[in-house]
């Protein structure tokens, strides 16, 4: 298809991109993937150069596994890691764990590697990537919107902010709500060290979770999440909480740099106006306890890039946007239940105990939950 073409056949004034993608993360790329496949002219504008490291579990559930491959999407073992189920440890010694059932498993992948693997999919499949451009702010005109980026202004026919949970679109377009939760944070470092386990673990103690995620042939991820106390703590004294995890690690070498996120939760008003259309962590957060952001973001990309020639074809109105937004709050509302959930429960240590040790010795349950939600 031309550059600007309209799927009715009508061809807007040249210079015109069909989609312009501020955030070039695994969300945003995915998106560029399945648009510049049905051959809009895409352009994805990332601030930094690839590849993208951030803040996160890296865990990749079974849903989400499928997501990345029917992209096309593939990644070096060196770098990635199948794990088979969660297992939960508790500080009084009780464990819980679950299997996604025979054939299913999640990945674990460093997210440098799914960076690289993502944004070379993006340029072979068509799309245009500048990386190392910002972009400040836009407006909307007759045909679409200007985006001004740090390269110059751009023209698209839509706009799609998926720059993360501290969106700079989304701000400026008015679009933020407390989210009436906690404010929760987040510290991930990597060892150098050969996993243990094909299942990924998860240390509770009291307000502070461990989640330990194998992503490599020899390197493990450690992340915690917290609530109370200042977000200024540090990796070494959330570690200390967790003597169990400490030992396992042993004197391995670390193989990142501390790397933080937060807060985490974030509340979104509508995920689409006239030309504009929010994506991934930028159109809503609740938490990372359930492990589902990735898979959350690749299925939402997946719904938008289906959409996108119908979309385009109406003028991108926010009407035209409708089916995408009913999608997205049809796998985000159990999503935000569950997530809220266990957060009450995660709170409540004595009772979290009680309950995991039951799971721990019903696992079979474990199983069938976690194969309904993964």
């Amino acid at each position: 298809m031309a550059l600007g073409a309209d799927p009715r056949g009508e061809e807007p004034a040249r210079g015109i991109h069909d989609v312009a993608i501020v955030g070039g993360g695994p969300v945003g790329l995915a998106l560029a993937i399945g648009a510049a496949a049905q051959g809009l002219a895409v352009v994805v504008f990332e601030r930094q150069r690839y590849p993208v490291d951030k803040a996160c579990g890296e865990g990749l559930m079974p849903t989400g596994l499928r997501l990345l491959e029917a992209l096309g999407v593939r990644c070096s073992p060196a770098d990635c890691t199948p794990f088979t189920g969660i297992r939960y440890l508790q500080e009084d010694g009780s464990t819980a764990e679950g299997s996604f059932g025979e054939g299913r498993f999640g990945l674990g992948i460093r997210r440098t590697a799914l960076s690289t693997a993502l944004v070379e999919r993006a340029r072979e499949a068509g799309a245009e990537i500048r990386e190392g451009v910002g972009a400040r702010g836009w407006s909307r005109h007759t045909e679409g919107v200007q985006l001004e980026t740090d390269g110059g202004p751009v023209h698209a026919r839509l706009l799609v902010a998926a720059d993360g949970l501290n969106s700079t679109l989304r701000q400026e377009q008015g679009l933020e709500r407390p989210s009436g939760l906690p404010a929760r944070y987040g510290l991930r470092r990597h060892y150098a060290l050969a996993p243990w386990t094909d299942r990924v673990e998860v240390y509770f103690s009291r307000d502070v979770e461990a989640y330990v995620t194998p992503v490599g042939e020899r390197r493990i991820g450690v992340a915690f999440l917290w609530e109370r106390g200042s977000e200024q703590v540090s990796f070494e004294q959330l570690l200390e909480r967790f003597p169990k995890l400490a030992q396992r690690l042993g004197a391995a070498p670390h193989d990142s740099t501390v790397r933080g996120a937060g807060p985490l939760a974030r509340t979104v008003p509508v995920l689409a106006q006239d030309r504009f259309v929010l994506l991934g962590d930028a159109a809503g957060y609740v938490d990372a306890i359930t492990g589902e952001g990735l898979t959350l973001g690749l299925r939402a990309a997946a719904f938008l890039a289906a959409e996108l020639p119908a979309v385009l074809a109406q003028g991108a109105t926010a009407r035209s946007l409708d089916p995408y937004v009913r999608a997205c709050a049809r796998h985000f509302d159990p999503y935000s239940r569950m997530t809220r959930a266990m957060l009450w429960l995660a709170r409540r240590p004595a009772l979290r105990r009680r309950v995991i040790r039951a799971v721990g010795r019903a696992p079979w349950a474990f199983d069938q939950l976690l194969r309904r939600v993964a």
